[in-house]
């Protein structure tokens, strides 16, 4: 498995998988939380240097299941488009099964991807300013 996390670059929980999983890569194409500041040049180039890795990722076989993980957000900041993201799918070797993960998934990529999820926040203990915490969060 490999997952390459798009504006992402903190150690979460989902991070600590690779030291208990030998078969789990993960790989970070983010300039950190871009939710309370702008967006920059600098979170563009590495959405599309992330981009360029899952295309060879995908391309050699190594993986049988490859994770686009929040990429949908990277399109939604207009650090990918839909057409990059497409080319990049149409790349992958045979075995490779494809997840995208995010908010925002335009129809295209979900009709080209193997399966698509969505987390729908309904209640979180951030907004009473409660922080992230260890094992669930971070």
């Amino acid at each position: 498995v490999y997952v390459g996390q798009f504006v992402k670059d903190m150690k979460y929980s989902e991070t600590n998988l690779e030291k208990h999983f030998p078969n789990i890569t993960i790989e970070q194409f983010g300039n950190g939380c871009i939710i309370n500041r702008d967006p920059s040049e600098r979170d563009k180039n590495l959405a599309k240097a992330g981009l360029d890795k899952m295309k060879n990722i995908m391309t050699i076989g190594e993986y049988d299941l490859v994770i686009f993980d929040e990429v949908t957000i990277a399109l939604y900041f207009k650090f990918l488009t839909t057409e990059e993201v497409l080319e990049t799918l149409n790349h992958r070797h045979e075995k490779c099964e494809i997840i995208i993960t995010g908010r925002y998934a335009p129809e295209a990529l979900i009709n080209a991807a193997d399966l698509v999820t969505e987390m729908k926040e309904i209640k979180h203990y951030y907004t009473k300013g409660v922080l992230s915490r260890k094992g669930i969060d971070c």
